[in-house]
């Protein structure tokens, strides 16, 4: 089992930026991804970035050039800046935590990430 632990999210005007923390605990294995989805009210959850733990990144086209995901191994923690946020950027964000070896996915409670106009 793998426990995730999310912070950050809120309320925040278009324009400006929010900052999401995940730690992950329990049975790490080495090989994974770790990174973040959303899921607005009425529609399926979607990618935001994930990060593998050799580095690589991939980003929804929706919020490149706009989001950087970045993870440190050592302590299990994944983090997403996003600037220039958007009305639309209104979601609940889970940490995501995908086992390379099993396919297994672990999922964060959520945090809701609310962007005014």
């Amino acid at each position: 089992q793998v426990q995730l632990v999310e912070s950050g999210g809120g309320l925040v005007q278009a324009g400006g930026s929010l900052r999401l923390s995940c730690a992950a605990s329990g049975n790490i294995v080495s090989i994974n991804a770790m990174g973040w989805y959303r899921q607005a009210p009425g529609k399926q959850r979607e990618l935001v970035a994930t990060v593998s733990s050799g580095g690589s990144t991939n980003y929804a086209d929706s919020v490149k050039g706009r989001a950087t995901i970045s993870r440190d191994n050592a302590k299990n923690t994944v983090d997403l800046q996003m600037n220039s946020l958007k009305p639309e950027d209104t979601a609940v964000y889970y940490c995501n935590f995908r086992n390379r070896l099993s396919g297994r996915d672990y999922w964060g409670q959520g945090t809701q990430v609310t962007v005014s106009s």
